[in-house]
């Protein structure tokens, strides 16, 4: 990162700060509903040292992190094999193929309450909303790139004594792999902001689930850090996936 961008986000975060001071300084709404950035600082103090429902906010975050983890490592495995299954064979396209988007399509708090009557209150159903949640886009994008192989590659390959068998994984799955990223990291965002959902039923510890417990009671500055904690470590995540991506797709954007 140049030193330009970076003071330019730097700038950009002090402006939002200053306004929400100012905002908080006049009044315009009571604090409980616009608390003062420094409410909010004395929140990360006491959150991070003396804990909150029993729990301080890194283990909260770690738990939701763990949750999202394994959400997502089922939800894109899961995805990429069955986006594969769809991009190569006519007749899965055909019968899964609506089912993929008619999930997609489905806000998570929609299907929260049947998993919550299948699985139980603990952990499985949430780790199922977030499976649920980031499969679809990754499914999605997997049979889109997967079509759109072209088909000098799949003859070449053949015609230099690839197998039916590895064709799929020696051809299309590394040309469809760009856009494979591109859905992973779709997935990841989808699944993250779905955690706070996940978290609704017996989600202490969870980082969503401090800040839905912070709302029954009115703390408006705990649900401020949680959802700074949240973008925060979202970002952190996604820089990690780009970084991922610039190791393993090299070529992007250089065609």
């Amino acid at each position: 990162m140049t030193a330009k961008p970076a003071m330019l986000r730097a700038g950009a975060v002090l402006v939002l700060l200053a306004a929400w001071q100012l905002i908080a300084m006049v009044r315009i709404w009571p604090p409980v509903f616009v608390p003062e950035p420094a409410a909010v600082w004395r929140q990360l103090v006491r959150t991070s040292t003396e804990g909150y429902s029993g729990y301080t906010l890194a283990e909260h975050l770690l738990v939701s992190l763990r949750r999202i983890l394994l959400g997502c490592l089922y939800g894109v495995t899961g995805g990429i094999a069955l986006g594969l299954l769809i991009g190569i064979v006519p007749t899965v396209r055909t019968l899964l193929g609506p089912l993929v988007t008619f999930v997609r399509t489905l806000p998570p708090l929609a299907y929260l309450s049947l998993l919550v009557i299948w699985f139980g209150i603990e952990e499985e159903p949430k780790i199922w909303l977030l499976l649920l949640a980031s499969l679809p886009p990754v499914a999605v994008a997997t049979a889109e790139a997967v079509r759109g192989v072209h088909e000098d590659y799949l003859n070449a390959a053949r015609s230099l004594g690839a197998s039916r068998w590895e064709v799929p994984f020696r051809v299309v799955l590394p040309s469809a792999l760009p856009e494979i990223i591109t859905g992973i990291r779709v997935a990841v965002g989808v699944a993250y902001t779905t955690v706070v959902a996940a978290e609704t039923v017996n989600g202490v510890p969870g980082i969503g689930g401090m800040v839905r417990d912070a709302q029954r009671y009115n703390q408006t500055d705990v649900v401020i850090l949680g959802i700074v904690v949240i973008g925060l470590s979202g970002l952190l995540i996604d820089f990690l996936l780009q970084t991922l991506d610039r190791r393993l797709v090299p070529w992007r954007g250089r065609g």
